[in-house]
């Protein structure tokens, strides 16, 4: 028999039996990075994560037969609801054993908090912000998780959303780029569409060289997010709080150098920020910073052969005038910088095909598929 648990998120103690259910679960995956314990904790600390000043979330866990097997997050976001005038709970953190049993129980558990609130769907796996990555992991189990940007998830997972009901919302295609091949196939109108872009004025980009820099420029950079977005799937307008807390997690692992901006005379129009990959040095410190992992994390940005291009985006209204091609340019060159092998671009919507298209003539190859799924509640 599976019991299902709400935690007291207050309590130290439930919050780590929460979180080590998935430590435990892919303790013995090579393709699974595990989370930065210190962000997870956030995540579940009502007093700390900006998500709480507007919206609500609930954590459960499923206990069968006196062991934890599974464990499940159930948001409202209101921002988002009240934005696109939906009435959707989001489920996230979603992790079972491979037991249609535990995913039902858990599932049941989020559709009686989604009723309790007057709301009508459910829709995920969706987190608390931008930087948490969307969607269950249906195609390319056999490579690595990048970073924390996406899940990594068995694939006996879309099989129970679907023996659930749920049906598809969006998917999110990843790429990866062979950089020797992107070196010898990479358009070279697309950089002279560049230069001439940045030569008539019209659009410049900016680069950085420190991240004292680079945090200074924090809320602006988030203002253009906002602005970006406005016709993504899951676009809501993020709040000063929740750019700052954007800004501050990033800066963690930036390396200034990787982060270009585009403007527009002072307006930034576009930005594309590109990450040294550090995964393996979370899968050495178990997500621990620590009292060494941080030396794990340093020793790896050093070394890394892989650049994940984890945020890029540009104001519709330029990108028929070069930005894209100046956006393009750029993230060639950002390949360049290090002696980079690979490259990978998370989680790119299925509905952008002018990009996706793009991203594929450029010599990106699609590898991964992430799915959204939605299930109006029964």
């Amino acid at each position: 028999m599976v019991t299902v648990e709400m935690i007291d998120t207050s309590d130290r103690k439930q919050v780590k039996r929460f979180i080590d259910i998935q430590y435990k679960l892919y303790q013995h995956c090579p393709q699974w990075v595990p989370p930065i314990l210190i962000d997870r904790r956030v995540q579940l600390n009502k007093n700390k994560h900006p998500f709480y000043e507007h919206s609500d979330a609930d954590f459960f866990i499923a206990v069968k037969d006196g062991e934890d097997v599974g464990c499940i997050a159930a948001l409202v976001n209101n921002p988002y609801n009240q934005y696109q005038n939906k009435k959707q709970a989001s489920f996230y953190l979603f992790d079972t054993i491979d037991d249609q049993e535990v995913a039902d129980a858990l599932f049941e558990a989020v559709f009686n908090w989604a009723r309790q609130r007057g709301l009508n769907q459910v829709v995920g796996p969706k987190g608390f912000g931008p930087l948490d990555g969307y969607g269950i992991q249906t195609e390319g189990f056999e490579h690595r998780q990048m970073m924390t940007m996406m899940h990594y998830n068995y694939d006996y997972y879309p099989v129970m959303m679907e023996k659930l009901g749920f049906r598809k919302e969006v998917d999110f295609l990843s790429c990866y780029f062979d950089i020797s091949k992107v070196n010898e196939l990479f358009p070279e109108r697309i950089h002279r569409i560049a230069e001439r872009v940045q030569k008539r004025g019209t659009l410049k980009v900016k680069q950085f060289k420190s991240k004292k820099e680079l945090a200074a420029w924090g809320q602006r950079i988030g203002e253009a997010y906002n602005n970006a977005f406005v016709n993504n799937w899951e676009y809501y307008p993020l709040s000063k709080r929740e750019i700052d807390f954007v800004v501050e997690n990033i800066l963690v692992i930036a390396d200034p150098k990787l982060f270009k901006i585009i403007t527009h005379e002072e307006e930034v129009v576009g930005f594309l920020f590109s990450f040294k990959d550090i995964s393996k040095a979370l899968q050495r410190n178990k997500g621990h910073m620590f009292p060494f992992g941080f030396l794990h994390i340093l020793w790896e940005l050093r070394r890394t052969e892989w650049i994940s291009f984890n945020g890029t985006g540009i104001l519709p209204k330029y990108q028929g005038i070069g930005g894209n091609a100046l956006m393009y340019s750029e993230m060639a060159k950002s390949m360049n910088q290090y002696p980079f092998k690979h490259g990978d671009l998370p989680q790119v919507a299925e509905t952008t095909k002018e990009m996706r298209a793009d991203l594929e003539n450029l010599g990106g190859v699609p590898y991964k598929n992430h799915r959204v799924y939605i299930i109006d509640i029964p």
